[in-house]
């Protein structure tokens, strides 16, 4: 490196933006992996939001995670992949040419999540999806990238459900949520992409005792890390997946577009984010 340039760096924007545990894992990386470099949290108010992104070069960023409220205003001010276009949304940005592309990572954080967690998962032939929000969108992309046969997407409101199943094809079947435990004798995977469960929200009521055997069950909650529905399928024996260990895979391809070493997800750094939820 010359005298004259300055290490890379990248950053989160949001608003707000001082919630996020994006900058322990990052930095953590950083550390770990010996390279010079630095992130950093950017409140960016949403009248903002556009001016900052065409400055983005010139402030020093070789890129940026997005949270909300910007994830939809990012994918339109960019160059958004297949996977932003499906989801609807883009969570990381990194220039390609000079150019402003995007992405959105929650795909591969959900999916290589379940690859840490639940070897074998994809074999799956039904699926049931609880919820028809930005994250189920994730949810729903992953699993038909990797092949699922029958995505059962279970939602209070069945018109989002059948709006989401229009978009992503015959595989997805909406289904309306009196119907959800009439589906879990048949469902290989359970997904949780709701809030229910959350701190502060109501619980899920699911009979999990009516989940086969080999289910695997994945919860996109994370605060708190242990949620009633992975207690109880925890109890049953069953392989799962949470919220926090999607929060981790989501943020490895973001490190290696903008700091050119691809990262790992270790015991180490859930110990310390962990830790830092539990100050919540």
């Amino acid at each position: 490196m010359t005298s004259g340039t300055r290490p890379p760096a990248a950053c989160l924007i949001g608003w707000p933006a001082a919630h996020s545990r994006s900058p322990l894992i990052h930095r953590y990386w950083l550390r770990t992996l010996g390279i010079e470099g630095g992130y950093v949290l950017e409140a960016v108010p949403p009248d903002e939001f556009k001016d900052f992104l065409f400055r983005l070069s010139l402030r020093g960023f070789a890129g940026a995670n997005v949270t909300i409220p910007h994830k939809e205003q990012a994918l339109a001010l960019s160059k958004p992949d297949a996977r932003a276009r499906a989801v609807g949304a883009a969570n990381t940005l990194w220039f390609e040419d000079g150019e402003l592309c995007s992405t959105n990572t929650d795909v591969e954080g959900f999916v290589d999540n379940l690859d840490a967690c639940a070897p074998g998962w994809d074999k799956c032939e039904d699926a049931v999806v609880l919820g028809a929000g930005g994250a189920s969108r994730a949810v729903l992309f992953g699993l038909i990238e990797r092949g699922v046969k029958r995505v059962h997407l279970v939602n209070r409101t069945l018109s989002r459900a059948r709006a989401l199943a229009d978009q992503f094809g015959a595989s997805v079947l909406p289904v309306g949520w009196d119907a959800v435990n009439d589906l879990l004798p048949r469902a290989q995977l359970l997904v949780n992409t709701t809030s229910l469960g959350m701190h502060g929200q109501p619980a899920l009521e699911l009979d999990v005792s009516r989940l086969p055997s080999d289910a695997v069950v994945a919860d996109l909650v994370y605060v708190p890390l242990e949620t009633p529905l992975l207690t109880a399928a925890r109890e049953r024996k069953l392989q799962t997946a949470d919220g926090l260990g999607m929060l981790l895979y989501q943020a490895v391809r973001g490190f290696e577009l903008w700091f050119g070493k691809r990262p790992e997800v270790t015991s180490e750094l859930r110990a310390l984010i962990e830790a830092d939820l539990k100050k919540v």
